[in-house]
């Protein structure tokens, strides 16, 4: 008798066993096909928003890399939670857990916040776009795109550079195609023998030669500074911003050609030494 009941607990126990193994291993498929299939519609609907937003062109596209993160980061936030339903938590203790789990991760990852809402503010207040070339706390180039926690820029070089937005956003930033129109300041050392008016006259002639060079404001040349072996003037003429570098380069090197030209010297730092014989 003892046996027969024994017996019957022991299949009434694996019987049990059996079904919750069943209906968990049922849940936990589940919902690892959920997770995978979430995880594949993250990425795809991120994806066509970005496809979507690139495609609009008077759309910012300053806003398409982040929008497209936000998009991806809400879908899989919602996957979480039916892989939890799964398991049958319930929506109260889902956003509970969520909750808790918010303030702690919040805590430990100050700095990773701190960038998010930095990257925000730089959405808000716009102070460069998507193609802009600027120079910031972390570094300089070409903005290729504003992120949820970093800004990714290019350099002239070709360099790949991953600025933390918190790090943009506590620096002062300088943005360099901002505006339309530029200014060239070319500073020029003439020797203290050579007339300064006909050095003025041959700089501003040679600045309005250039078409590339905007008549208004027009150019205008200045005496900067008496140094220790020259008299520095500066040339300040006015450029669209596409044209600032090339003119910059070519006017230099018309500079020394014209100075050539006109018996102008450039001089270089020198010392002169003076050798006197002591008495014996």
């Amino acid at each position: 008798m003892d046996t027969t009941q024994t017996l019957e607990q022991y299949s009434a126990v694996m019987a049990e066993l059996i079904d919750l193994g069943v209906r968990h291993g049922l849940s936990f498929l589940s919902a690892v096909a959920v997770l995978i299939i979430g995880s594949l519609m993250a990425k795809w609907l991120s994806r066509a928003v970005r496809t979507r937003l690139e495609s609009i062109d008077k759309f910012d596209q300053t806003l398409t890399p982040i929008l497209a993160q936000i998009v991806r980061y809400a879908v899989l936030v919602f996957t979480l939670i039916l892989v939890l339903a799964e398991f049958g938590i319930q929506t109260t203790s889902i956003i509970a857990v969520l909750g808790a789990a918010g303030l702690a991760i919040g805590l430990a990852l100050q700095g990773t916040l701190q960038n998010v809402s930095a990257g925000m503010m730089l959405l808000m207040l716009r102070p460069f776009h998507v193609g802009d070339y600027v120079d910031t706390g972390g570094g300089s180039g070409t903005v290729d795109e504003i992120g949820l926690f970093m800004t990714r820029m290019s350099t002239p070089q070709g360099l790949f550079v991953a600025v933390p937005n918190s790090q943009i956003w506590s620096s002062p930033i300088t943005n360099y195609s901002k505006h339309p129109r530029r200014r060239l300041d070319l500073l020029i050392g003439i020797s203290y023998d050579d007339d300064i008016d006909r050095a003025v006259t041959v700089f501003l002639e040679l600045a309005k030669s250039d078409s590339r060079v905007l008549s208004d404001p027009a150019p205008i040349v200045v005496v900067k500074n008496l140094g220790e072996s020259s008299v520095d003037l500066e040339l300040r003429a006015w450029t669209a911003r596409a044209d600032y570098w090339n003119v910059r380069f070519e006017m230099t090197r018309a500079v020394k050609i014209a100075c050539d030209q006109a018996g102008i010297s450039i001089p270089y730092p020198h010392r002169q030494l003076v050798f006197t014989q002591l008495p014996k």
